[in-house]
């Protein structure tokens, strides 16, 4: 679905404030396989079940956020840091 550019630009996170950016291609994948094997948990530390289509992560390549049906999840709760999510 996509993202509008102009939404894109004025983003950032709700804890780093750091500027977002689509995940590419390559992130996406490499973290939804991580999700297949049940290891990726969100911030809140539930258990992230569904593989992402589409995902903003920050400036500073830290936290990671979803999005659903063209809408940014943007809450701290629903972040999963690259750390967790055992790619950094």
């Amino acid at each position: 679905m996509g993202i509008d550019r102009k939404l894109l630009d004025v983003l950032c996170c709700p804890v780093t404030k750091q500027p977002v950016r689509m995940l590419r291609r390559d992130e996406l994948s490499a973290l939804n396989a991580r999700i297949e094997t049940g290891e990726v948990h969100y911030q809140d530390d539930t258990i992230v079940e569904n593989p992402l289509s589409e995902g903003l992560i920050t400036a500073n390549d830290e936290r990671i956020y979803r999005i659903d049906d063209g809408i940014p999840i943007m809450l701290e709760e629903r972040a999963i840091t690259l750390r967790a999510a055992g790619l950094k």
